[in-house]
């Protein structure tokens, strides 16, 4: 086994026991002689105290008293201007807890001295009611005069200015450069600098400098996929379906679609519009059909025996929890089973939500209908197949005398004719998977001995008829199969998946296939329509006879070999028990007893004389007869084979799931969140109620209304909340730190006028998201060193005030992609499917119905970025789960961020990073200088940006002496380290030297600088 690291260079995993209190914190910003401000002091301190028994919620209402509603209050416990006489501040400062609100039992701890304080002022003042502060529409508040004039860059960093010097605190110095490029780095493409770049950077002594660094890294491609794993959070993307097995899914083109619209700088107004009613708009494009995935992203089940009723109700509230909190940053999933207790959301507000989304065709129960979307380039050989299609079908309309005494003979042998059949018996029957086909006297096949669960019979006849024109597969009941068969399955059934027919060797086409009866779902054109996932079942017509008829797409020659191959891939023993096969040379067309292929409209003109027929039966029976004419196979075969084609190039176009408008279904309230209660009123689309009323006259509200109501001006939460986020992504934490909650129970903003100043210029902006961010990061408040002196730490623990950056651990996709860039293994492609690292064997065990076997990839893709990893909800990849990736079963807008020993070992052990440290081993050796003091610096440079201290360079030098010696007399511990990963080892390396500079390269990959942004 390779040696121990020296764990004195091991990651700082730092356990963080952090006290927290159930109080309401108010902002600092408010000193003692402003006036009290409702909306951000008492509305908060109500809300989280009182709400729950005197709030909007009347099922849990008591004294049928509100604190939410001014009019209710100031008739019975408030008196605007005398708190002493007011009923409210009697029982909150209470001495005897029996009369002290909230009561004991409510679990609320009592107002502090302060709290109960800031009431009595509040009443004094005339107990003046604000709406909440996040329901009121932003206004750009005017930017703040500051004394140090020279410090701030742009308007973010006068109101930070401000808040600072309120509390006596001055910024922080700038950031090094070195510093500065890493941090930017990180930030806006989620990987970090080349050495060189770093360089360059540091050397770069123009005024204009580190704005051209920041354009560079807002056009790079990367940017697109950095913004993409934060808003897949939000979406809840993921490749699997969520309940039940967890089933896999096509939607990785919604993924490339979000990467596409942040590369592009597209209008995010725009972004929001299409994810939630592309489809809904004029002349959707292909990525706006695609867009409108986002609706689909829920969690669906394919169990059987799921209650379609119960999932669709779950749909319907998942859509509502999730469009609520991702765009209005609302707890409105509270309102589901009773009104909010805290916020102005109804139960009539909830379900009036989900009534926007229930135009949108689905499946309540059962695997969802993937929708292709060919590729440009597919779109153009598409139209030209089509157009060549067209000239073709031309010559299968030509009218000649030939062809018209043709159609007369086969009209007159129709009237005549009666499909003979010929028993054909086999010279040999074989079975793939161990049964026995015996061959008895009549030519029926009897299967016996196991069952396995899938099988391929491979049936061989000699010295054929000529001139045949079709096969019958007969399926016959057999006494000792259950139900009497014909299948070996527990129920009787089978499900006969392909049907192929040889002739020496050459595949013949099968086409025309008719049955005399075929289950709902399992059609017998599905026998042989190439496809593994389709077949012929007889459900529920078990035990009696069933046939199946399939014409040869031309005459069979006389004296050849036939091998008929039966496949049977369903699974569970759904395989044949008795069957028997035969031959016909009648005139086409073929069928089933029973199963006229005539569409009766041509049956019907038949019956009619010839001079008698209309136009349009004359049409008809011409067109259909040119379809079968002997004359014209040549055309119908040149016509087959560009359908072929383009029936190629559509089977390779991607699909995804996409929003498809149908009729809206009936929503309506359900009691209690019970799906089983049908009492409840019926509703129509609406936004919630206290946010106002969209105007549609009298025409049913859509998505698209929705859409533009959401990105209009009157929505009071969409920009706020965004630019919060945007805020977090860059600064460690939000504006308002509850990024997912902008409600009365939610965060106050630390800032608030400075959220309302970037909500309003990001709108003014166009919803322009570059413009944002490279507002944020070229701030002053962005360039500031992230390391705090003592008494800033003292002051300002958690850096309210800004006076300093914020440091953070990566992101768990960007501690992948920041070893596998140091390595240099990383692929710098973009977008396209997702792909399966190395993942520990058996992990997935347990992922059942169907049991699944996880492979990984190979090549490139074995080294795309983190975000392109295959996202299992219920199995996510241990190693993002280690590191706080979120499962993507709801809404993420903020993940935890924890530091455990566990991350350690994923960084030491994970064969991804004990690869990408092999590979950064030998690209030490192979690039930097030839001693070890060299090595090791440019391993710092490479990896950190910066060279190492005297204290760590010689620990660096120690380890690599320890472990060169260790493994130079361990010849099988060097073979198992350099043998993982797929990425060879250099030839001509010397393997000892290799493992133990592997080592230093582990140790460095497992720093906690090497995996935090300063």
């Amino acid at each position: 086994m390779p040696p121990a690291i020296d764990h004195r260079l091991l990651p700082a995993v730092v356990f963080v026991f952090l006290a927290t209190t159930a109080s309401v914190v108010v902002p600092a910003t408010y000193a003692a002689d402003r006036p009290v401000d409702y909306a951000r002091q008492i509305k908060p301190l109500l809300s989280d105290r009182c709400y729950a028994c005197h709030g909007p919620d009347s099922g849990k209402r008591q004294a049928d008293l509100r604190l939410d509603v001014r009019k209710i209050a100031v008739e019975s416990v408030i008196k605007p201007g005398d708190a002493d006489g007011s009923y409210l501040v009697e029982r909150i400062a209470a001495e005897d807890p029996a009369d002290r609100m909230p009561p004991a039992q409510s679990n609320k701890p009592p107002l502090t001295k302060e709290e109960i304080e800031l009431v009595r002022r509040w009443i004094n003042e005339g107990a003046k009611f604000d709406e909440h502060w996040a329901y009121v529409p932003p206004k750009r508040p005017p930017v703040p005069e500051v004394k140090d004039t020279a410090w701030p860059k742009n308007g973010i960093d006068r109101f930070v200015a401000a808040g600072q010097q309120a509390q006596g605190l001055s910024p922080s110095p700038e950031a090094d450069r070195r510093t500065l490029i890493r941090r930017l780095s990180l930030d806006l493409l989620g990987l970090p600098p080349a050495p060189e770049e770093a360089d360059a950077f540091a050397a770069d002594s123009a005024a204009d400098a580190y704005d051209k660094l920041v354009e560079r890294l807002l056009a790079s491609p990367h940017f697109g996929e950095r913004m993409a794993v934060y808003w897949l959070d939000v979406a809840r993307y993921a490749d699997t379906g969520g309940y039940h097995s967890d089933n896999h899914r096509d939607v990785w083109l919604y993924r490339d679609f979000v990467i596409r619209a942040f590369n592009e700088n597209e209008p995010f107004d725009q972004f929001i519009t299409e994810q939630l009613a592309g489809d809904l708009l004029p002349g959707a494009t292909r990525w706006q059909r695609i867009a409108s995935g986002y609706n689909r992203l829920l969690q669906t089940t394919e169990e059987g025996g799921a209650q379609p009723k119960e999932y669709q109700a779950k749909y319907d509230a998942d859509r509502v929890r999730n469009t609520s909190a991702a765009f209005l940053g609302a707890t409105m999933a509270c309102a589901e089973c009773h009104n909010h207790k805290f916020d102005p959301y109804t139960m009539r507000d909830f379900y009036s939500f989900a009534a926007f989304f229930a135009d949108i065709q689905e499946k309540s129960v059962g695997r969802q209908d993937q929708t292709r979307l060919p590729t440009p380039e597919q779109e153009a050989q598409l139209a030209k197949l089509d157009s060549e299609i067209a000239a073709v079908r031309k010559g299968l309309d030509a009218q000649t005398p030939e062809l018209d005494a043709a159609q007369a003979r086969w009209e007159q042998s129709l009237q005549q004719r009666r499909i003979e059949w010929a028993v054909l018996k086999p010279a040999d029957a074989k079975s793939s998977g161990g049964a026995v086909l015996e061959v008895l006297e009549d030519g029926t096949i009897a299967v016996k001995g196991p069952t396995p669960e899938k099988d391929v019979y491979t049936v061989t006849f000699v010295d054929t008829t000529a001139g045949v024109t079709g096969l019958r597969l007969e399926a016959i009941p057999e006494a000792s199969l259950a139900n009497q068969g014909p299948g070996r399955a527990a129920n009787g059934n089978f499900v006969l998946n392909e049907v192929e027919l040889s002739i020496d060797g050459k595949k013949v086409p099968l086409t025309n296939a008719t049955a005399t009866h075929s289950q709902e779902g399992y059609a017998v054109a599905g026998a042989i329509d190439g496809k593994p996932e389709t077949g012929w079942a007889i459900l529920p017509k078990t035990g009696n006879a069933s046939h199946a008829v399939f014409e040869t797409a031309s005459d069979l020659e006389a004296g050849r070999t036939l091998v008929l191959t039966l496949r049977h891939d369903y699974g569970s023993a759904h395989t044949l028990g008795r069957f028997r096969l035969s031959a016909t040379t009648a005139v086409r067309p073929v069928h089933a007893e029973g199963a006229d292929s005539l569409p009766q409209e041509l049956t019907a003109a038949l019956a009619i004389a010839p001079d008698q027929r209309n136009p349009q039966q004359k049409d008809a029976l011409a067109a259909y007869y040119r379809s079968i004419a002997p004359e014209l196979a040549g055309v119908r075969k040149q016509l087959a084979d560009l359908e072929a084609k383009k029936q190629a190039v559509l089977d390779g176009a991607p699909t995804s799931l996409v929003s498809i408008s149908t009729s809206p279904r009936t929503v309506r309230i359900l009691p209690r969140g019970n799906w089983l209660n049908d009492s409840g009123d019926v509703v129509a689309p609406a936004i919630p109620a206290f946010l106002g009323k969209l105007d549609t006259a009298d025409r049913r509200p859509t998505r698209l209304d929705l859409a533009r109501w959401m990105t209009g001006r009157e929505n009071p939460l969409l920009a706020r909340v965004f630019v919060n986020r945007l805020w977090k992504l860059f600064f460690g934490q939000g504006i308002v730190k509850t990024a997912d909650d902008f409600g009365t129970q939610g965060s106050l903003p630390s800032h608030p006028e400075l959220l309302d100043w970037l909500a309003v210029e990001w709108i003014e902006s166009g919803w322009d998201v570059k413009h944002m961010v490279r507002l944020m990061v070229t701030s002053a408040t962005y360039r500031q060193s992230s390391q705090p002196g003592k008494e800033l730490r003292q002051r300002d623990p958690g850096n309210v005030w800004l006076a300093r950056q914020g440091r953070f651990r990566l992101a768990a996709e960007f501690v992948r992609d920041n070893a596998l860039a140091i390595s240099g293994l990383l692929s710098p492609k973009i977008g396209g499917p997702s792909v399966k690292p190395y993942q520990p064997a058996g992990y997935w065990f347990h992922l059942n119905f169907p049991k699944r076997e996880y492979v990984h990839d190979h090549g490139e893709d074995q080294y795309r970025r983190g975000l392109y990893t295959y996202w299992q909800r219920t199995f996510l990849h241990p190693s993002l789960l280690a590191f706080d990736a979120s499962s993507r079963e709801e809404c993420t807008a903020e993940r935890a961020r924890s530091n455990t020993p566990l991350q350690s070992l994923v960084l030491l052990n994970d064969p991804t990073y004990v690869e990408a440290a092999r590979v950064f081993a030998a690209r030490i050796l192979r690039e930097s200088g030839p001693n070890e003091p060299e090595r090791i610096a440019y391993a710092f440079r490479r990896a950190l940006g910066r060279r190492p201290q005297p204290a760590e360079q010689e620990i660096l030098s120690r380890l690599y002496h320890k472990h060169y010696e260790q493994y130079a007399r361990d010849e099988a511990a060097v073979k198992e380290l350099l043998a993982v990963g797929e990425a060879a080892v250099p030839e001509g390396a010397r393997p000892a030297e290799l493992a133990a500079w592997t080592s230093v390269a582990r140790t460095i990959l497992n720093l906690h600088e090497t995996i935090t942004r300063y």
